[in-house]
């Protein structure tokens, strides 16, 4: 498994999560619900992307 993108998750989680913090305080929380769903679909579309990776890869493994 490739760490970085662990690491790359980590740190849209971690800066998604400052962002919320700093929109709820100044009263915004209708666009921190929307960070947090854009934060979650670029998430999912980097798994996906990396799930279709390995479907190509084992799909190429036997020769299907």
């Amino acid at each position: 498994m490739d760490v970085d993108l662990i690491f790359k998750i980590a740190a849209v989680g971690i800066l998604v999560s400052v962002i919320n913090l700093l929109l709820q305080r100044s009263g915004r929380d209708d666009q921190a619900m929307l960070t947090s769903v854009a934060a979650l679909v670029i998430v999912l579309a980097v798994v996906v992307q990396k799930i279709s990776d390995l479907f190509s890869m084992i799909k190429r493994l036997f020769g299907f």
